[in-house]
């Protein structure tokens, strides 16, 4: 039988036997829309999953996502920071265009709540809509009361539900927002948040560091929560504060819930795992689970959470028509303000595997992710090399559930449907990373601009290859994975062609 043929009968049966109880046609339609959930954890390089090589931890749930389905090695998140990566996923641009940086977590919102994002597209494709995990792009307008709804927020940029860590876990306030709302406060014990000034409630890193069950460098002993001190500091809210240890257990039951409840109608979810972003501080459970310390053992949390969700959805049949994309917010990094034994423990793992840099890094290591899509049924198992980046999962998803991008949103998009699912290996011709400077991808070829700031002070003792450097770079992949020597003078033509695409990107 004809393949197209066969799949239209699948779908004229499916319709059929929706119809025949009784559901409208509205309804039909809906059903025949695949689920989507983007599991998007934090800091996991390249070279943290088994598949890729890992080593000191084991990852049998996320292997098995990529041994039945498929397993990129040239995707990349848009920018080797959180931030920047988070608001380029959700809007389809480049955070450049919004002068987007790492922000501090008492930061207005950072996306324009009258743009079109991702959720808000998906909503008016007839989806519901979740966030369960870390935003870290802002929150309200102005200084934040955290007291009352908080708006704009979550809600305003198109997601139905959202349980949030309003940051990231080292920085305060540390609670959970629900639905624009600080999630179990108590009125009569109200939040204050300041970055730069101490309330003087809680005690700090600096004056009890006998309290911490983790030391850490200057920048984050500020205010002591859960016996970790953080960046800023905070008062009130006892009855809201979190325990980091529950992180995993508390967030991967929120986006359970979610499903549970959406399972008969179009969802998408946005589960944003904080695993493996400092303070790694994993349940008891997974104590010991790598050899590597804390920051393995997260790693095995997060691919327990993963495998949750994955366990959930094949319960409940969902997982045929669900489309799973597991990846990372940018690379990896050992020593990133706590004393974890991070650099001590790694043993032989290579968290960016073959590639060079790390998080903060305009190198390969900095955007290059463990990113793996699973949709059983639907995509073949196997790998693609296709160059891809996040910034065209907004115009993907919107060719999958039949919708067209609104003017004026997601202006960096570009609809690269065919190669998130495996249906060919043609990814983009032309790719931009921000690092601290730009860097572009043209096939194999790899330019990264010459710097135009002053590299700050706390990126300086990171013990990381930033990439940053006065000179032009020109490197060539297919021969110098590593990136190790500089080719600028040996192709000029290739190093002008390339800087008049990025001067045309910038420009635009």
């Amino acid at each position: 039988m004809n393949k197209n043929f066969q799949d239209f009968t699948i779908v004229l049966a499916t319709l059929v036997m929706i119809l025949s109880t009784g559901c409208s046609e509205k309804k039909a339609v809906e059903k025949l829309k695949p689920n989507i959930v983007l599991i998007y954890v934090d800091d996991l390089g390249y070279g943290d999953i088994g598949v890729n090589g890992a080593t000191g931890v084991e990852t049998p749930n996320i292997d098995r996502m990529a041994t039945l389905g498929l397993n990129f090695h040239d995707a990349h998140c848009s920018a080797s920071t959180c931030t920047p990566s988070r608001y380029s996923l959700l809007t389809g641009s480049y955070a450049f265009r919004r002068n987007a940086a790492i922000l501090p977590g008492d930061a207005p919102l950072l996306i324009d709540p009258s743009k079109e994002t991702l959720p808000s597209m998906l909503q008016n494709a007839g989806y519901k809509t979740a966030v369960v995990g870390k935003w870290h792009l802002g929150l309200g307008m102005g200084k934040v009361d955290w007291n009352k709804e908080i708006t704009p927020g979550a809600k305003e940029v198109g997601f139905d539900y959202s349980y949030i860590i309003p940051a990231t876990p080292d920085r305060v306030p540390c609670v959970f927002v629900e639905n624009n709302k600080v999630a179990g406060l108590d009125l009569n014990d109200p939040i204050e948040v300041d970055y730069q000034n101490d309330y003087g409630e809680y005690p700090t890193g600096i004056e009890h560091s006998d309290l911490l069950k983790i030391k850490a460098d200057r920048q984050h002993s500020c205010t002591i929560i859960n016996g970790v001190s953080r960046i800023g500091y905070m008062k009130g809210g006892k009855s809201a504060l979190w325990v980091d240890e529950n992180f995993g257990k508390v967030l991967t039951q929120k986006a359970s819930d979610f499903i549970i409840e959406n399972k008969d109608q179009p969802f998408f979810l946005y589960f944003s795992l904080p695993n493996i972003h400092v303070p790694r501080m994993p349940d008891a459970v997974f104590v010991g689970k790598s050899s590597m310390g804390p920051r393995g053992d997260d790693i095995a949390e997060m691919d327990f959470c993963t495998g949750k969700i994955i366990s959930l959805l094949e319960e409940l049949k969902l997982d045929k028509n669900t489309l799973v994309i597991f990846s990372s917010d940018n690379g990896p990094i050992l020593n990133d303000g706590y004393d974890d034994d991070a650099v001590q423990m790694l043993g032989n793992h290579n968290p960016a595997g073959p590639y060079k840099g790390a998080k903060y890094s305009a190198f390969e290591a900095g955007t290059r992710m463990p990113t793996v899509v699973y949709w059983p049924g639907t995509v073949q198992p196997g790998s693609s090399h296709a160059l891809l980046s996040q910034v065209d999962l907004y115009a993907s998803l919107a060719s999958l559930v039949g919708k067209k991008v609104s003017d004026g949103s997601a202006p960096d998009s570009e609809n690269h449907l065919d190669a998130w699912l495996g249906k060919n290996q043609i990814g983009r011709k032309i790719m931009l990373e921000e690092a601290f400077t730009f860097a572009l991808r043209m096939g194999d070829w790899k330019l990264i601009a010459p710097q135009t700031s002053v590299t700050p002070d706390w990126l300086i003792n990171k013990d990381v290859e930033t990439g940053l450097s006065n000179d032009v770079q020109l490197y060539n992949l297919k021969d110098d994975i590593g990136e190790t020597q500089n080719v600028q003078e040996m192709y000029p033509d290739t190093l002008y062609r390339m800087q008049s695409i990025l001067t045309e990107i910038l420009n635009k």
